[in-house]
């Protein structure tokens, strides 16, 4: 748990949780929403943060939807990424949650956690920047919404003391033909080397990373080029590699040139097992 003292509150809507926020920043309590608390506990412990308020969103309706009304999906930001697995009601994004954390965090770790959280791979931002997704957001200025590739810029951009209340994606997205690659260094459930989350919409390849840069990035000119059925695998992979936002990382998992060795590999990967499914 949390070691040091702080106020806990457990609002009921989305109207009170943005007041208790500001009322709480206002008085130097650096308050955080709370969803799952898997970070937060455990940069707590490390001492890494110490929050003077939690705000628990767990109770709130609109951040605990999961359903398909209509025309599109709506998952709340406090749904945990294991429901959205089970669900089955998005194919790859409960390919890419269930492969997020071990079983007992995937239990705790909520869809608006993974997005906004300090770790860098965000991999639940992936199927969601390829399907368009719309995302609602809940501060002290009322609900905004908002695509996930302009407010997802390789970090989340929300507003002081705003917080993900969920998101929407088109139904026609939810079960079109899909890949999701995670490669690790060492376990299956590890940081990624390179994870690739990949998806045909109207004929054409969508792709986004994670993994490979600081950050997790849907390319449009590298799309453009996997799409390039006039050359062939090996020469739009090869272009592909040239085209990343920033340089490959060189970590603790893996170096920088072996990281786009299993880019390269991965791609291949993808669209040969894709390739029935282009127009």
């Amino acid at each position: 748990m949390i070691a040091s003292d702080f106020i806990y509150c457990r609002p009921d809507t989305l109207k009170e949780a943005a007041t208790v926020y500001a009322k709480l920043a206002g008085e130097g309590k650096s308050p955080v929403y709370y969803g799952g608390g898997s970070e937060i506990i455990t940069m707590s412990r490390a001492g890494s943060i110490a929050p003077g308020a939690v705000i628990d969103l767990k109770s709130i309706p609109e951040c605990k939807v999961l359903e398909q009304n209509g025309a599109a999906l709506m998952i709340g930001g406090a749904v945990t990424l294991r429901s959205i697995r089970e669900s089955k009601l998005f194919p790859l994004l409960g390919a890419a949650a269930g492969r997020i954390a071990d079983h007992t965090n995937q239990c705790r770790i909520t869809l608006g956690g993974n997005l906004c959280g300090t770790i860098r791979y965000r991999e639940a931002s992936l199927p969601l920047m390829l399907t368009d997704a719309e995302v609602v957001l809940y501060g002290s200025g009322g609900e905004r919404k908002a695509s996930m590739l302009t407010i997802f810029r390789e970090r989340m951009r929300l507003l002081p003391g705003e917080f993900i209340c969920g998101v929407n994606i088109d139904a026609r997205y939810l079960y079109a033909p899909f890949m999701h690659i995670k490669k690790t260094a060492n376990e299956k459930i590890d940081y990624p080397l390179v994870n690739v989350s990949a998806i045909i919409i109207d004929g054409r390849i969508r792709a986004a990373f994670s993994g490979l840069c600081a950050f997790p990035f849907r390319s449009m000119e590298i799309e453009a080029v996997l799409n390039d059925k006039t050359a062939s695998i090996s020469s739009r992979i090869d272009k592909a590699a040239d085209l990343l936002p920033a340089p490959a990382l060189a970590d603790a998992e893996g170096l920088s040139q072996y990281r786009i060795f299993v880019l390269k590999n991965t791609l291949c990967n993808v669209l040969e097992r894709l390739r029935h499914d282009f127009k």
